[in-house]
């Protein structure tokens, strides 16, 4: 008698020719089939390039283990293809792996659905292993969807095939599968970002080096004109009444709790600001502000910068806290004869773009490299570190980016360090942000080289897979950071991007790029936007200014967000306040909606608390235990639960 394993194994091969490979290779589809990449690919959703049919995503046929498909999907994580059948078609068939033509790199999980069933998942799927034959069976559904799942360790090299990919269709059937349209999904409803009563938001904690010069700008909204007044402000510094520009030089170490008033036609607002004096202070909130490599990279010159920073204030956006503008590569000249920096044609006057920036309240940042060159083969800083640190000292920039590119050092902390030493003898405080995406685990040495920020990955973009597995990714790293010391998931993609180019939307949907801002702002990140200021729009202004959002980013606590709770797409992120409140994040990382609960004991909580959304600035009432949101497709909720501490 057969075994019953091998019975059904038997009855599956006679249902679908599957594991006849040249039904599958072939020119022509198997009988009473059709192939899927007949269908309509401009439907398909992808990470990275464009889906093709019976071609990789780099244009080459279809080639797994060394076999060739004439037919097939070839597509990128994260991906995913709908197709509507109406319960026309009885199996699926195809051949899944990593294409050969990345010889052995990458690493991707396939997935089907049927309606809302999971049908296949295959392990996670390497370069160069073996592909495994699918054979899913259709019978009553009404859709199917193709996923390619990064496989949680970023998209690089996911060259993902569907080859041979058909769909065995009823006998007679009158209609065929057709794929589904994209959806235009409304963005997700969230609070307005401006109100016309006088209030003052941003960092409720500053640090300065005494002797070095000072700038902050107060950080408040309403309806103007608005006129700005301080008590106790440190000896050295004094505020502006007119532009609300704190400035000066602080003559003392030690810690001043100073309250700032803003006030308007609409009334009044104010706030407390503690000013903290001595060495290693800055950074102690993580940066908020634009870096010009996402939307213009090389085209980047001094009057894109003018221009970011006049849309900066006109915006709102330095109202709201986002004071730094960082400058990326291609600025860099040749070196004088005394081998002195210089920049080039793009930036002729250094120094009076940093007066030009300064006069407004913000902070100017800039870029090089340990080594030889930069990314973009520029001019770096090696073996000149202590003398840029004082030219860009002279200048008056306050940030440095200084990113790995070109360097050969056996030990990748000593050339950090030999920088972080030059910026702390240069005379003016700047910001150190080491770009070397996290390898030899920076967030282990990042504070001995007085970095202030480092990069924890690779570059972002403006996917789903991208942003999503970096994000995602932070998880075990929130105990390396604290204030003046940061871990960095690379700059935000929403708005407008380019990346040199004419700037076009960001390809993450509304509900990924609240997901996106969710995220960054309980791992503490800094929020660096990279996208073209002159285009933004209301929703997202509103996105990016949302003060109670941006007060969980800017807790003086400085603690970074955990992972507290994970399950089949579904997670629970929190991160305690410095009121005795914790922010909590539902995150839904699935295709479809999901309902998704934050359970007290795994945030270490207790008893009944209220909860707020941050996002929509309403009050949901009080809960024992437990509280639970639908959340929608790659969607994501911000809650403050607790009550706040008095005084």
């Amino acid at each position: 008698m057969l075994d019953r394993a091998l019975l059904a194994a038997l009855l599956l091969l006679a249902a679908c020719p599957l594991w006849s490979l040249p039904a599958l290779t072939g020119e022509d589809p198997p009988a009473n089939a059709m192939w899927v990449d007949s269908l309509d690919l401009g439907q398909m959703a992808q990470s990275w390039g464009q889906p093709h049919a019976g071609q990789s995503v780099e244009g080459n046929p279809i080639c797994l283990a060394g076999t060739t498909y004439r037919h097939g999907l070839g597509t990128h994580a994260d991906s995913r293809f709908v197709i509507h059948l109406g319960g026309t078609a009885t199996r699926f068939a195809a051949v899944v792996g990593l294409d050969d033509e990345k010889k052995g790199e990458g690493s991707v999980i396939f997935e089907l659905w049927a309606d809302d069933r999971r049908i296949y998942r295959s392990p996670v799927m390497r370069g160069g292993a073996p592909p495994a034959q699918v054979s899913a069976d259709l019978s009553g559904a009404q859709e199917l969807t193709l996923l390619v799942d990064s496989a949680g360790d970023g998209i690089s090299c996911d060259h993902a095939d569907w080859a041979g990919a058909v769909l065995y269709l009823k006998p007679g059937a009158s209609r065929r599968p057709v794929a589904a349209t994209v959806p235009v999904e409304a963005p997700p409803v969230i609070a307005s970002g401006h109100s016309p009563i006088p209030a003052i938001h941003g960092p409720r904690v500053v640090g300065a080096t005494p002797g070095r010069p000072f700038l902050f700008l107060v950080p408040a909204t309403g309806e103007g004109p608005l006129t700005y007044s301080a008590t106790n402000l440190p000896a050295g510094l004094s505020l502006d009444p007119k532009t609300g520009i704190i400035s000066g030089r602080l003559k003392y170490a030690g810690t001043r709790v100073a309250t700032l008033r803003v006030t308007g036609p609409r009334g009044s607002g104010s706030r407390s600001l503690t000013i903290v004096g001595g060495r290693h202070k800055l950074a102690l909130t993580p940066p908020m502000g634009w870096n010009s490599w996402n939307v213009w990279a090389g085209a980047v010159d001094a009057e894109k910068v003018r221009e970011a920073a006049d849309y900066l204030v006109s915006s709102g956006l330095a109202a709201h806290g986002y004071q730094y503008l960082n400058i990326d590569d291609t600025w860099e000249g040749m070196r004088g004869t005394d081998g002195e920096i210089t920049s080039n044609a793009k930036f002729p006057d250094m120094k009076a773009l940093a007066d030009y920036v300064h006069a407004k309240g913000l902070k100017l940042g800039i870029y090089s490299s340990p080594g030889p060159k930069t990314c973009a083969g520029f001019t770096g800083s090696f073996g000149h570190e202590e003398q840029d640190a004082r030219t860009w000292a002279g200048w008056g920039i306050d940030y440095l980016k200084y990113d790995w590119c070109s360097c050969q050092s056996d030990d990748p902390r000593e050339p950090y360090r030999i920088m972080g030493r030059a910026l702390e003898g240069c005379g003016r405080d700047i910001v150190y942000s080491l770009c070397q995406y996290g390898n030899a685990e920076v967030w282990k040495w990042g504070p001995a080289v007085n970095g202030n920020l480092w990069r924890t990955t690779g570059d972002i973009n403006d996917s789903w897979g991208s942003m999503s597995t970096i994000g995602f990714g932070q998880a075990g790293h929130e105990r390396y950071a604290g204030p003046g010391h940061w871990n960095d998931p690379d700059m935000m993609v929403v708005g407008n991007l380019g990346w040199g180019v004419n700037p076009r939307p960001t390809r993450l949907t509304p509900h990924e790029q609240l997901t996106h801002v969710t995220l960054w702002s309980l791992l503490a990140a800094p929020l660096l936007l990279g996208c073209d200021l002159a285009t933004l729009d209301k929703w997202t202004l509103d996105l990016l200014t949302n003060d109670e959002v941006i007060a969980v980013n800017q807790d003086p606590l400085g603690r970074q967000a955990g992972r507290r709770w994970a399950q089949a797409g579904l997670e629970v992120w929190s991160r305690p306040l410095w009121d005795g409140t914790t922010a909590v994040g539902l995150f839904n990382r699935n295709f479809r909606a999901a309902r998704v609960t934050a359970r007290w004991c795994d945030l270490g909580l207790k008893g009944r608390l209220p909860v707020r959304d941050l996002w929509q600035q309403r009050d949901l009432g009080e809960f024992a235990d437990s509280f639970a949101a639908r959340i929608p497709a790659h969607g994501a909720m911000l809650l403050k639960i607790g009550r706040p501490r008095q005084g």
